[in-house]
């Protein structure tokens, strides 16, 4: 077996239900050459259960497709008539249900197809992977391993890689390198026990709250409001999670700790609270049932009161004092307050974190080598903001350690089972620092991983204590921040909120271009959180315009636009690092960049419209440059029209690649698929153009327009839309404005202009707009609300 990182050109993913075929679709937006195997069907074409899969996957939301023409890309395949083709695959993912009789007698069928060199992977989620590979060669056995995916794989960064007691330590590291770059993946390496890390102390946390919901008398919607946002856990909080997973397999996961961990001193508790059992009985099982523990009647949501056996409107909200406690800044003293309190919804709080912290204290030993490993599974896996050990250690680890013992004593804790002695070591202040985090197992703290993939996170995530090293800076504004790595290449990140672009932003690009081109190879616009950028400043402008400054708001959408112009003819290469939003404004100035590097999860458009306003930071007139290159025969329109729509229709596509398609990314533009490796690909892209002689572009002086007839055309295409009732007035002023733009304005089609002349007509028709009652408003309300206003 060669060292990693592990070639994989092309993979199986054997079982085509939710997980497996999602798991399909996230290779293929990879370019992964990927088969999906199932069962041949009975009737009709063999493949019919595979290829019904995929068109399901079609119609999910959120999409597991990043473009919708990857659907066409999976193979469809079954068991009786397809094997032979796993010998051409380096990776093979089974991905049926959760039955170890299955799974072994598939193993057993694929195994002579699987070629020398492939790995085979199971994606269960908590079946014993050393029991499950009893059934391989020796030879198969130091190539098989657990991959646990969460779903929707696309969108969840957690895959939990378990190895068995064979598997080849190049093996792990090559899939560890797979799964991180190719697939971005955040990958926690756990141990062969029941559940494994998120879901053995995920799970335990939902079946404590419940337990302390039904403790201290509580209504679901009051649990929600608790254990939501209020203390960093995902919207969805306890109990519309469990409605979205589906109460049967709620009861599903709960029944295989039941069954699998007889020994572990909270058994008692793993048995599916009486509520759930009822709720499955009565095949209400959630979301996909439309009733669970909640209920969508017409525009309401409501909540079932199990005493009266029926939905009823939510009443329950957090209490004031436990509203005020959670809003103290310091830890520790938030949870002194709670644990001190009498008010009923304080003491439920206290009680699940501390049962959590007390479960995954006793736990950490014998499911993962440390304590980070816990922290990024929840983190990742569940949503929460910070992890459980993270949380203790926030709060002041000695004290709480201290209050869990006494409540032990008190025999208020759901197990009398005894804190391990590295917990309750007086020395300890916690288990994270800048040496690493804890190790039960080897009693010492340990460093983040070495394996190579890891040097391509200039950033990677971090723990609470840990030590980063931000760089050395060069300017630093209330606005903005220059600084450089020691390579050469110097990086401009934004500090306004939503990394909006107003005057500030402005003035730092021209004065980071200046340093960039005294002293550095390139430059790379890269922000240290997402989004890339929400656009332009709407406050500040409109404090402008309401003031009747005229000229000097016209003075700033120039100033935005030679920005623009700044950064595409800079001496040196100016790379975009886009991760999260791109909008307006913030899509202009990638769109200037020599090259934008995306990650997969980015969602560039430009959205003017939606605020009664048009593209005047040059995107426009960037779009009209690359419908001229890419015209056939000197036809522009035809290139115009789709970029047409997705301009008037402010679309935002919902991935790096769609935005391709969109054109609001170039070809040549990369797609990264792990958040994390953005600056560091970035940072290369920057150099390699730099290394090859970059000079800027020669400014487009003959750049041919679509004209009066073309806008004539484009104008006509909304007219049925307005008389339908589809569109406003002001939005068909909007787009006729879009469409002067975009067609060189009020000039013979095939006529040639240069980048300012289309610059004047973007500015133009920005400033008339913006002065429009019907614009302010939709300013007014967006800023307002956050929502765009249909007027």
């Amino acid at each position: 077996m060669s060292s990693s990182p592990l070639r994989i050109r092309k993979a199986a993913v054997l079982g085509a239900g939710v997980m497996g075929a999602q798991i399909a679709a996230h290779l293929v937006n990879a370019d992964v050459d990927t088969v999906l195997f199932d069962l041949a069907a009975k009737d009709g074409d063999p493949n019919g259960i595979v290829l019904k899969a995929i068109d399901n996957l079609k119609k999910l939301s959120p999409a597991p497709f990043a473009d919708k023409s990857r659907a066409g890309a999976i193979v469809p395949a079954n068991y009786d008539q397809n094997l032979d083709l796993l010998k051409g695959c380096d990776l093979i993912i089974e991905a049926i249900a959760e039955r170890l009789d299955w799974k072994r007698d598939l193993y057993a069928k694929v195994a002579p197809f699987v070629n020398q060199n492939a790995v085979l992977a199971s994606n269960t989620s908590g079946l014993s992977i050393n029991v499950l590979a009893d059934v391989l060669s020796v030879d198969l056995h130091e190539r098989f391993c657990g991959v646990h995916f969460f779903n929707p794989p696309r969108y969840m960064h957690l895959v939990e890689l378990i190895p068995c007691a064979k598997t080849s330590p190049d093996v792990l590291a090559g899939l560890e390198a797979f799964l991180t770059t190719t697939l971005g993946k955040g990958v926690v390496i756990a141990r062969d026990t029941p559940n494994f890390i998120g879901n053995r102390v995920g799970v335990f946390s939902m079946l404590a709250t419940m337990h302390h919901t039904d403790q201290f008398k509580l209504g679901f919607d009051v649990v929600d409001a608790l254990t939501g946002p209020a203390i960093g856990h995902p919207k969805s909080a306890t109990y519309r999670t469990a409605d979205v997973v589906g109460l049967d397999t709620m009861g599903h996961v709960i029944k295989t700790m039941d069954d699998t961990l007889a020994d572990d001193p909270w058994h008692s508790y793993f048995k599916a609270p009486d509520v759930i059992q009822a709720l499955i009985a009565k095949g209400a099982l959630g979301q996909k049932t439309g009733a669970g523990f909640f209920r969508k009647v017409g525009k309401d949501i409501l909540v079932l009161d199990p005493a009266k056996a029926d939905y009823v409107l939510p009443t329950g909200k957090v209490s004031d004092e436990v509203g005020a406690i959670l809003k103290l800044k310091s830890p520790a003293e938030k949870f002194a307050k709670l644990r001190a309190s009498a008010d009923p919804q304080a003491q439920f709080l206290w009680s699940i974190h501390r049962d959590l912290f007390h479960y995954a204290a006793f736990h950490l030993a014998d499911i993962a080598t440390s304590a980070r490993d816990v922290d990024f599974a929840m983190r990742w896996g569940y949503g929460w903001q910070l992890g459980p050990f993270e949380t203790w250690q926030a709060a002041g680890w000695a004290q709480v350690a201290q209050w869990i013992n006494e409540d032990i004593a008190a025999g208020k804790t759901m197990s009398t089972a005894p804190l391990p002695a590295w917990a309750v070591d007086l020395a300890r202040t916690g288990v994270h620092n800048a040496d690493g985090s804890y190790s039960p197992s080897e009693n010492k703290y340990l460093p983040r991983s070495t394996q190579p993939v890891y040097q391509r996170q200039v950033f990677p995530q971090t723990v609470l204590g840990s030590k980063v090293d931000k760089g050395t800076t060069v300017f630093e504004t209330d606005d903005a921040r220059l600084w450089h790595g020691g390579d050469g290449i110097a990086v401009l990140s934004f500090k306004t909120k939503m990394h909006t672009i107003g005057s500030g932003i402005i003035d730092a690009v021209h004065r980071a271009i200046d340093e960039a081109e005294r002293g550095f190879k390139g430059m790379v616009i890269w922000q240290d959180s997402e989004p890339f950028s929400a656009g332009a400043d709407l406050a500040g402008a409109m404090a402008v315009l309401q003031a009747g400054k005229i000229d000097e708001f016209e003075a700033f959408v120039n100033r935005f636009q030679q920005t623009s112009m700044r950064v595409k003819f800079s001496l040196v290469p100016v790379v975009a690092a886009v991760r999260g939003l791109a909008l307006g404004g913030g899509c202009e100035m990638q769109m200037h960049c020599a090259r934008t590097v995306a990650a997969l999860e980015s969602y560039i458009g430009l959205v003017e419209a939606g605020v009664g306003l048009l593209p005047a930071g040059g995107g426009l007139k960037e779009i009209a440059i690359r419908a001229a290159q890419n015209a056939v025969g000197g036809d522009v329109f035809t290139q115009l029209k789709s970029c047409f729509e997705t301009v008037a229709m402010a679309k935002v596509s919902a991935s790096a690649l769609e935005a391709k398609e969109l054109g609001l990314l170039r070809p040549n533009d990369v797609v990264v698929f792990h958040a994390d490796e953005l600056l560091y690909v970035a940072k290369n892209e920057a150099n390699a153009l730099a290394e090859s002689g970059y000079r800027p572009p020669l400014p487009n002086r003959q750049i041919i327009v679509a004209g009066d007839v073309g806008t004539a055309t484009l104008k006509a295409s909304l007219v049925n839309m307005l008389e339908g009732r589809f569109i406003s007035p002001h939005d068909m002023e909007i787009a006729s404005r879009i469409a002067d733009t975009l067609c060189g304005g009020q000039i013979e089609r095939g006529s040639t202009v240069d980048e300012p002349w289309l610059l004047d007509l973007e500015r133009k028709h920005f400033v008339a707009l913006a002065q429009m009652p019907k614009t302010q408003e939709r300013i007014a309300f967006t800023l307002k609300t956050g929502k765009p206003l249909r007027n």
